[in-house]
């Protein structure tokens, strides 16, 4: 049994097709999804199909690369996480990639998030790029620790990994890992401990070999699995199963408790 631990159902490119997103997750034995929120306007989508779908489950938060989202008050998402099918905060983080200039609003609403975190206790889903430094200071200031998380399609170092797995972090590689020239993901694939690892899509991005290039859905994190599988000369059930209970220890899923 697989879990995609992050992937985006609610997108445009999913509008009409979840049924056979399902039936393709179920024939690759990818038993549950986590759907990611990535601003509060759509967080209802995200959230409907938690609740339409046993195996779906969902976050609330929102995507440093929304600008116009403004600064997220703490009791709002502390509000909206109040829910069953809401298993953690986020996606947050900081992106100093795709924007410039004055980005202060940006950690200033990472801030929020994880005081709203802390508030519900409730792990966190973060996303990082370009802006590791601050990333973990952050993280250190707000004692993201206390809640822990995840880093979630990890592109950085072995040694912001280490940092991010010393707070208590889970470290989730995506389809990169299987790119042609992802050497230094691989290795910090094989160096992490397998109690530490997650695995994703981030569909509809970043489709894995063989599929590059194609739309992303949460079957294909098969073949992240195996890619991890391979590079750390283990086998794909060793990698199934260790990134299966890494999910259910971090986010606690009732549902899939009772399964394991």
């Amino acid at each position: 049994m697989l879990v995609d631990s992050h992937c985006h159902l609610d997108f445009d490119e999913f509008s009409d097709r979840i049924p056979e997103v399902l039936a393709e997750m179920a024939g690759a034995g990818v038993s549950h999804a986590l759907c990611i929120s990535v601003t509060l306007t759509d967080f209802p989508r995200v959230r409907a199909l938690a609740e339409a779908h046993e195996n779906l489950f969902a976050t609330v938060g929102v995507h440093p690369d929304y600008p116009d989202a403004g600064i997220v008050a703490v009791d709002e998402i502390v509000r909206l996480a109040d829910h069953p099918r809401i298993l953690a905060i986020g996606e947050t983080g900081l992106d100093y990639y795709r924007l410039r200039g004055d980005l202060e609003w940006q950690r200033e609403r990472f801030r929020n998030h994880i005081r709203a975190a802390r508030a519900c206790g409730k792990p966190l889903v973060i996303h990082t790029r370009a802006a590791a430094e601050d990333t973990l200071r952050i993280m250190r200031e707000e004692r993201a620790g206390e809640v822990g998380g995840v880093m979630h399609c990890f592109t950085e170092t072995l040694e912001v990994a280490c940092a991010a797995v010393d707070m208590g972090f889970l470290i989730s590689f995506s389809g990169i890992v299987t790119f042609k020239n992802a050497d230094n993901l691989r290795a910090t694939a094989r160096a992490l401990p397998l109690d530490r690892i997650l695995v994703e899509t981030d569909a509809p991005y970043l489709a894995p070999v063989p599929h590059r290039g194609q739309l992303n859905q949460p079957a294909f994190v098969r073949f992240v699995a195996e890619e991890v599988a391979r590079v750390r000369e283990s086998d794909f059930a060793t990698i199934s199963a260790a990134t299966t209970a890494n999910f259910v220890a971090l986010f606690q899923p009732i549902q899939l408790k009772v399964i394991l």
